[in-house]
């Protein structure tokens, strides 16, 4: 199977030059997590924006020092398994495809396991590509102390844990974005310095004012955004299985859970296309 086979040919797109408060507002309308960037006035590919760089990059405002400019591309041509060993090599979970220099669509690894791997009979249990390191957190946690969790695993999700310590939801990195704003914060910095030599001259204090964007979230704890009715995935589940489930909910990721109910891990789409490599 080919790129363009699977390819999302109708792309949304920003351009630059251009503004954080523009690419969020087409992020959220069109509830993409990720943009291609184009040159204005044409379709040339300069770079690729997502939630995560307006989420860690609050100060910055111009789209050209938000976007990542080393890009990773495919061609409608280039074989599916050779994009999904891009994908994993380079850790993204999008790649944009080009014809030449231009934009032609983008390819995800939820499009390679929806469109791809439902096709296959791959047998392979999940357990074989999970992580099992997952972020999880008290479901009475408050979201600012969810999120920086969540970011120190790097990932885009985190399951909330009920006083059992059994798993009550899941939180992705959208639920933060919908619960957050950026907001300016000034602090004040003073520093003393006097005459050197003159034992009777006055100190002098200047102070700095330094502004600083950061993100701030509701007063929400987890209980209260995380989506309740998680759909689960056995360590025995067959790849195939598992790209079915993901395909019909929609969804990205799925916790994965042992023998007894307990979680054991976390499998995403970007470690599913692990079993075309």
């Amino acid at each position: 199977m080919l790129v363009k086979d699977i390819v999302s040919e109708d792309v949304v797109y920003v351009s630059v030059p251009g503004t954080r408060e523009k690419a969020l507002e087409i992020i959220v309308k069109e509830n993409v997590s990720v943009v291609p960037v184009v040159k204005e006035g044409t379709n040339k590919l300069v770079g690729i924006l997502t939630r995560s760089d307006l989420i860690t990059n609050p100060d910055e405002e111009q789209i050209a020092m938000l976007m990542t400019r080393d890009l990773v591309t495919a061609e409608l041509d280039e074989p599916i398994e050779e994009v999904a060993k891009k994908m994993v090599e380079n850790n993204v979970r999008r790649v944009p495809v080009v014809k030449g220099e231009d934009l032609a669509g983008i390819v995800t690894a939820f499009d390679i396991v929806s469109l791809a791997l439902t096709k296959m009979d791959i047998k392979d249990p999940v357990e074989n590509y999970m992580i099992k390191s997952v972020p999880t957190a008290w479901d009475q946690t408050p979201l600012n102390v969810a999120f920086f969790n969540m970011s120190l695993f790097g990932l885009k999700s985190l399951i909330g844990l009920n006083n059992e310590g059994k798993m009550s939801g899941i939180l992705t990195e959208t639920d933060f974005i919908a619960e957050s704003e950026v907001i300016s914060e000034t602090t004040e910095h003073n520093s003393t310095v006097g005459t050197e030599g003159d034992k009777w001259s006055w100190d002098s204090t200047s102070v700095l004012l330094i502004e600083k964007n950061k993100l701030k979230f509701t007063k929400k704890v987890i209980r209260d955004v995380a989506s309740d009715k998680v759909t689960t995935a056995n360590a025995k589940t067959k790849v195939s299985v598992c790209a079915e489930k993901m395909k019909s909910l929609n969804v990205e990721q799925l916790p994965v859970i042992g023998i007894e109910g307990d979680l054991i891990g976390l499998v995403r789409a970007s470690d599913l296309i692990k079993a075309l490599i």
